[in-house]
């Protein structure tokens, strides 16, 4: 009997792997296809991967432990024992995650891209400069003075910004 139900849970684990791997490859040629379309670099696609890939292993795992036997009861207990923890922490650094939550929505939702020169209208300081590169945290933002400026994602999702000019970067790699 436990041979059968040892089989069982093997056959259900292979299952779970391969319907996993075909997501996984769906997911990633899509985030590819949108990059592609939007004309994102390479490093912003990666880091989408990258958040995905780690999204699925997590739901695999849960997925599992109960495939292996544990309980709700069980998951239950040692979950929110976690999520306390990680929750007391995260509070502590909840900016970050607003930055990290505002980098995934400008990758698939974000009108300019590296090289567009903006002007960003905040009341207390005013940037017109043109995007370097586009982080999980945040932008950078060459000024026409040649200094460099670092732009939390949140907050490029919180001001009015307007485009100046598009593809502003020159073949020679100087700002206009």
């Amino acid at each position: 009997m436990f041979s059968n139900t040892l089989q069982d849970r093997l056959l259900i684990t292979g299952i779970i792997i391969v319907s996993v791997l075909i997501i996984r490859a769906i997911t990633n040629f899509t985030i590819s296809k949108i990059a592609r379309k939007n004309g994102i670099n390479d490093a912003r696609k990666r880091l989408m991967r990258r958040y995905v890939n780690v999204t699925l292993f997590l739901i695999v795992l849960l997925i599992e432990a109960f495939v292996l036997g544990a309980r709700f009861e069980d998951l239950a207990v040692v979950f929110s024992s976690v999520f306390a923890v990680i929750g007391i922490g995260l509070f502590a650094i909840w900016s970050i995650l607003s930055n990290v939550t505002s980098g995934i929505i400008m990758f698939f939702n974000f009108p300019y891209k590296v090289g567009d020169k903006i002007e960003i209208h905040d009341k207390d300081f005013p940037i017109t400069a043109i995007i370097e590169d586009i982080r999980a945290f945040q932008l950078h933002l060459r000024l026409d003075d040649g200094d460099l400026v670092t732009y939390p994602n949140n907050l490029i999702l919180q001001k009015a910004v307007t485009l100046i000019k598009k593809d502003a970067i020159e073949d020679d790699g100087d700002a206009v």
